[in-house]
């Protein structure tokens, strides 16, 4: 199963895994149940999740809802520090997860708004670099790895910071290394190359320890969160949540871009 998921996760196009493998995964939910781990999203519980990812990480995908680690985290997150399912606000999902998607949607607090240049999942076709939105749109903004897929991240968090209200925030993730800059170099545009220095094929950069503060030079005042380090260990291991992954809490500044 693991080399299967490396592989398809690997070389099919993204649009085509986002319309039809959770056909194919939900079908594994009936030889994973169990009850050693409860999804957050959709309160399902298995013997263990699904392998996921290019170098195949166990216990990582909920056959249910195809939540991640990094998903059920966020719902966590949500959940305990936020208003979110409580208080009326208008949301951007940019690159929508289908985990979340339905959702949201079902929220009768929200007003959802999905978009994304390619996803079919969005109802919204739209460049990250000029979202199609007035100044001060949106209560939150959702943004999960999408930066480290364009053109000019300080320009998409530009556009970010710009359409959401004064006193709003957002979440925007992305895969960050244990290291300390952040690397890029739009000259590489060769797919293999690209996974052996960026760690994907259709990765531009590859994220450093500088990630808030390389973000927050778009203007967007960027605050890293360790919110996983305050849970008990009983509950990390029961929702298999990522140890090591901040959250990247964003919100609105007034004052414009930082200066370089």
């Amino acid at each position: 199963m693991k080399a299967v998921i490396s592989w398809t996760i690997r070389y099919i196009p993204r649009k085509y895994l986002q319309l039809f493998s959770h056909f194919f995964l939900r079908l594994a939910a009936v030889f994973y149940r169990g009850n050693t781990v409860q999804c957050t999203i959709c309160e399902r519980s298995f013997r263990k999740f699904l392998p996921y990812g290019r170098v195949g990480r166990d216990n990582a995908l909920c056959p249910n809802c195809l939540g991640l680690e990094r998903h059920r985290l966020m719902w966590l997150f949500l959940k305990q520090k936020t208003d979110f399912f409580k208080r009326p606000l208008k949301v951007l999902h940019i690159a929508p997860e289908l985990c979340f998607l339905d959702r949201f949607e079902a929220m009768d607090n929200l007003e959802y708004i999905t978009g994304d240049l390619e996803s079919p999942l969005a109802k919204i076709k739209m460049d990250i670099h000029q979202i199609p939105f007035p100044d001060d749109t949106f209560d939150v903004v959702f943004s999960n790895h999408v930066l480290e897929h364009v053109e000019n991240d300080i320009e998409a968090c530009k556009e970010i910071n710009r359409v959401l209200k004064p006193g709003g925030w957002g979440i925007v993730q992305s895969p960050v290394y244990n290291m300390e800059q952040t690397i890029e170099d739009p000259s590489i545009q060769d797919p293999v190359e690209r996974e052996r220095i960026f760690g994907q094929r259709d990765h531009v950069r590859k994220y450093g320890t500088d990630y808030a503060k390389r973000l927050s030079r778009s203007g967007l005042r960027v605050t890293e969160i360790p919110f996983v380090h305050g849970l008990a260990p009983s509950l990390i291991k029961k929702h298999a949540l990522p140890e090591k992954e901040p959250i990247y809490f964003c919100q609105k500044n007034e004052s414009g871009p930082a200066r370089q």
